[in-house]
């Protein structure tokens, strides 16, 4: 009897602790969307009173400001040299280029135009995860992730007026370089803290957006307003540290191309901060959309990877 207490307890230690471990990585990846989704309408807000150049530096310093203040609260030591080069592709692509490619696109282009890029980054980034990191997603998997990929740019290009403009070579250079990052901070995130990938690929960052910060300033001096305050603050505290923070955890809990997955739902989202926040009207397809891609991610995190 005793044996078989002691073999048995285990087994219900598990079953219990499993359910909110489940269910917590697919909500920090969720939480991760949502913070993101509220970008581009902070990056518009932001633009009222800062220039590209400035804003994409500005948000970059102050975030790196946050997290090198946790790391050093924590005595958090630098990461093994081995995981420079992951942290550099990060910094380039998500601290970076993300943030100044889309800022520049959102000069000429609408907050719905520039959606189509994070409705392309899932299926980008799971295309990156498979030739990075070995991922292998089902068959099904891939035709739920076109398809709401497809749903996503359809609906998003018929918002702007099926019309290409020429910050579409800003927003397919930054779907690029931010599937790169992500891939390369979800593997880091497996063997590092996510918010230490995240803090130490701002502080990577910090030699060049300083400079960059000031010489911007300088030549452009910003217009303080409550919008272009606010929006900066955010893309700073809640895009470019918060929400990568529990992104890349939600991504080391599922996995790259599922996490990715959930992206989906991230155009939507922005569009309807877009008429919150700045105004802009949307069309009758969108529930049919949003309905469209809800059933996409279902089928894809159903779906075996």
């Amino acid at each position: 009897m005793r044996v078989q207490s002691s073999a048995t307890a285990p087994t219900r230690i598990a079953v219990d602790t499993a359910s909110p471990k489940t269910f917590a990585g697919p909500a920090q990846a969720a939480l991760g969307v949502v913070a993101f989704s509220l970008t581009f309408p902070a990056t518009a807000w932001g633009l009222e009173g800062f220039g590209p150049w400035a804003l994409v530096s500005v948000r970059s310093v102050l975030a790196a400001v946050i997290a090198g203040g946790c790391l050093l609260a924590l005595r958090v030591p630098p990461p093994a040299r081995r995981h420079w080069p992951g942290l550099a592709v990060v910094a380039v692509g998500v601290v970076l280029g993300f943030p100044l490619l889309t800022t520049l696109a959102l000069e000429t282009s609408t907050t719905a135009h520039a959606a189509v890029v994070v409705g392309l980054l899932p299926l980008t980034t799971a295309l990156l995860s498979a030739l990075r990191v070995g991922a292998r997603p089902s068959r099904g998997f891939w035709a739920a992730a076109l398809a709401g990929a497809a749903a996503v740019v359809a609906f998003t290009v018929q918002q702007s007026g099926g019309a290409l403009t020429s910050a579409d070579l800003y927003l397919f250079a930054a779907l690029l370089v931010c599937a790169a990052g992500y891939t390369e901070g979800g593997r880091l995130a497996r063997v590092l803290p996510g918010w230490q990938v995240v803090g130490w690929a701002l502080v990577l960052c910090l030699p060049l957006t300083v400079p960059v910060a000031a010489v911007a300033l300088a030549q452009q001096p910003p217009q303080l307003t409550v919008h272009s305050v606010a929006g900066v603050l955010w893309v700073a505290a809640g895009s470019q540290f918060l929400g990568l923070v529990v992104w890349y955890r939600g991504m080391a809990a599922i996995g790259i191309p599922k996490a990715s997955q959930l992206q989906l739902a991230q155009p939507l989202l922005t569009l309807v901060w877009s008429v919150l926040l700045l105004g802009e009207h949307l069309t009758p397809a969108a529930p049919l959309t949003a309905a469209a891609v809800l059933v996409c991610i279902a089928v894809t995190q159903r779906a075996r990877g």
